[in-house]
């Protein structure tokens, strides 16, 4: 199947350069808001957040009157990204030199009394700098007053776990300490959304935090090595185990991510799938007694591969492997890891060139964790490659609905993907008399409504690929993708409906103006754009079009959504894309008089045409569309004669 998302590169090097101070780009853009009380840092995997954070945290120590610094990441192997670090070598002011004993992320049990007493232990004491789980962290605030973190920076890595539900512990925290203390927060997250509808702050305390991002497209622009990466999929029937090879190719450096042992897609033995994988690659020499690396011959050619195991449930064989892999320094240290839950955030082997994924994944989130496994920059690679292997839809499951359901959401995932990995545009209204230089990166459109108060400009410029990730997880647009749904209903109907719903604040006119934001950000970015002399042209509905004529009204003929259900069509057997269509079918989107004051100019402009009614029995499902909306009216109007 070919790739639904494939995104060139520039190799400009600048994302990977440093300042006088030793800072990356985007470090350096965190550091211009050192002076924030609340920082809320969104950044891609690989893009320095870790070290942006010793920067802020050193200033604010000693320059800023704080006197102390707690980071909280989520398992224990992250706590190493934050080990001592000679900052001063490359022009900072200070070294990151936290002390092993306030280094909480150790073996043990995480809300061990021991670990609790030395994080209290730390709060009282001169030391500066703790290190620890957000387990520890919720455990040792139990029992401490939230004024403690009075004049202390709290770090939260890979902030997308913290959430505004009551049932989250860490989001509970989180917002009892900056009600009732004067404690600073830096948060820092990789992803761009979380994978499910739970914002991670309140609306109230989100306005509180000062937000720089830095996006996806900038972060792998600016590599030296990375010149390309696609995003596919792969479906196989019956069980995976028997469609994996079809697609592992194990002369590329990968990460296999097998399915959750609860997933339709699991065997149920995460164990056997392990030993099958290994087993179909080749012939076990051996494994290491010291490192855990399994040695394989392969079946093809003899060549010895080295794999990991990180499946294994026994914690200390697992920590061998886990200890390897921190240590790898060469290409040639590893060829192949097998992962269940680890490997995803916070991992770091620069050298993956392919992240292979058995079955759905129902979080975004994790999804683009998973992807920022292999888009490091490494000399060894020019393309990254993420591939899901999903199983396909057939008629004759119990679960069809939910397998294709699945399929369709694991395609909107790259959707929503192809928008982070793209480059951003500004938009701004085209005039009549507008003969104005338009900047790089700016489009100009006739018709165009602009942000007009800055709670719309601060949507758009920081949580658009939030909104996005919303509008595509919703029901009715899962519904809408496939194109049997006017283009115009969804641009005007249901994306404005699921924006209210995000964000019930907003007056009618802002959110007009966030919806034409999103589906222009939207068409465009999906759209191909050829430069031909000074005149930019981009490519709607199978035409191109000069940019400097573009209307809002002509973006609104066009979904936004609708080219990977193409490539979808285009990659299944006919059998199973008529399982999919009969499937979104018998879940149909109910028409309302919003999207019959759409299509009924459409409807008398068939009839024109084609000298006839639209059928309810046509092949083109927006012809059907139509005439489900003249029953729809013609049942309306009954019903209004009816009740005089």
């Amino acid at each position: 199947m070919p790739n639904i998302v494939d995104v060139t590169y520039n190799q400009t090097g600048k994302s990977t350069s440093t300042n006088t101070m030793g800072m990356r780009e985007m470090q350096s853009r965190a550091f211009e808001s050192r002076d924030a009380n609340y920082l809320l840092l969104k950044a891609p995997p690989a893009s320095g957040k870790s070290r942006a954070l010793m920067f802020l945290a050193l200033d604010k120590i000693i320059n800023q009157g704080i006197k102390k610094v707690i980071v909280a990441v989520p398992e224990r192997s992250i706590g190493s990204s934050f080990s001592k670090t000679d900052l001063k070598k490359d022009g900072f002011f200070a070294n990151w030199e936290p002390n092993d004993v306030y280094n909480l992320c150790t073996p043990g049990d995480e809300g061990s009394k021991s670990k609790v007493e030395a994080f209290h232990k730390f709060m009282d004491s001169n030391e500066k700098i703790l290190i620890c789980t957000h387990a520890t962290l919720r455990f040792a605030c139990d029992t401490l007053d939230e004024t403690k973190f009075n004049d202390t920076v709290l770090a939260i890595d890979e902030f997308h776990h913290v959430s505004a539900d009551v049932n989250n512990r860490l989001g509970e925290l989180l917002k009892v300490i900056m009600n009732k203390s004067t404690a600073h927060i830096i948060a820092m997250t990789g992803s761009y959304f979380r994978g499910d509808s739970v914002p991670i702050l309140t609306p109230e305390n989100e306005a509180k935090f000062t937000k720089v991002t830095y996006n996806y497209y900038e972060q792998l622009n600016g590599y030296n090595y990375l010149k390309s990466l696609g995003i596919g999929y792969h479906f196989y029937s019956g069980k995976y185990t028997s469609a994996i090879l079809e697609i592992l190719d194990t002369d590329k450096k990968t990460i296999i991510h097998i399915p959750n042992v609860n997933s339709g897609e699991s065997t149920k033995d995460k164990h056997n799938e392990v030993d099958f994988i290994i087993d179909a690659i080749g012939k076990v020499i051996k494994q290491d007694a010291e490192t855990g690396v399994i040695f394989v011959e392969r079946h093809s050619d003899g060549k010895v591969l080295k794999i990991a195991d990180l499946v294994e449930d026994n914690g200390r064989e697992r920590d061998k492997i886990v200890n390897y892999l921190r240590s790898v320094k060469s290409v040639d240290d590893m060829d192949l890891i097998i992962a269940l839950g680890m490997a995803k955030e916070g991992f770091d082997w620069p050298f993956c060139e392919h992240a292979l994924t058995i079955g759905y994944r129902g979080s975004l989130t994790e999804i683009i964790q998973i992807i920022g496994r292999c888009t490091r920059d490494s000399n060894n690679k020019t393309h990254a490659q993420f591939t899901n292997l999903i199983a396909q839809p057939e008629a004759i499951q119990d679960d069809v609905r939910i397998a294709t359901n699945n399929m369709l959401k694991a395609i909107t995932a790259s959707l929503l993907m192809e928008q982070v990995l793209a480059p951003n545009f500004k938009f701004k209204t085209k005039l009549d008399n507008d003969d104005d230089d338009i900047k790089p990166g700016e489009i100009k459109i006739r018709g165009f409504k602009e942000p007009s108060s800055k709670r719309v400009k601060d949507i758009v410029e920081s949580d658009l690929n939030d909104l996005k990730a919303s509008i595509l997880q919703d029901d009715s647009m899962l519904k809408a993708m496939p194109g049997n749904i006017d283009p115009e209903v969804i641009n005007k109907v249901l994306i404005p409906k699921i924006i209210r719903v995000k964000y019930p604040e907003l007056s009618d006119e802002e959110i007009e103006e966030i919806r034409q934001y999103v589906v222009v950000d939207s068409v465009i970015k999906s759209g191909e754009i050829k430069e031909v002399g000074d005149q930019r042209f981009i490519r709607m509905t199978d035409k191109f079009i000069n940019i400097d004529d573009i209307h809002i009204d002509l973006i609104d003929k066009v979904n936004p959504f609708q080219k990977a259900f193409e490539i979808l069509s285009k990659s299944v057997t006919t059998k199973v894309l008529k399982v999919i269509q009969d499937t979104i079918e018998a879940t149909r989107i109910k028409m309302d008089f919003e999207e019959a004051k759409i299509l009924w100019p459409k409807i008398v402009e068939f009839k024109k045409l084609h000298d006839k009614e639209p059928s309810l029995n046509s092949n083109n499902p927006l012809e059907k569309r139509m005439a489900e909306c003249i029953i729809y009216l013609k049942e309306e109007k009954r019903k209004r004669l009816a009740n005089g």
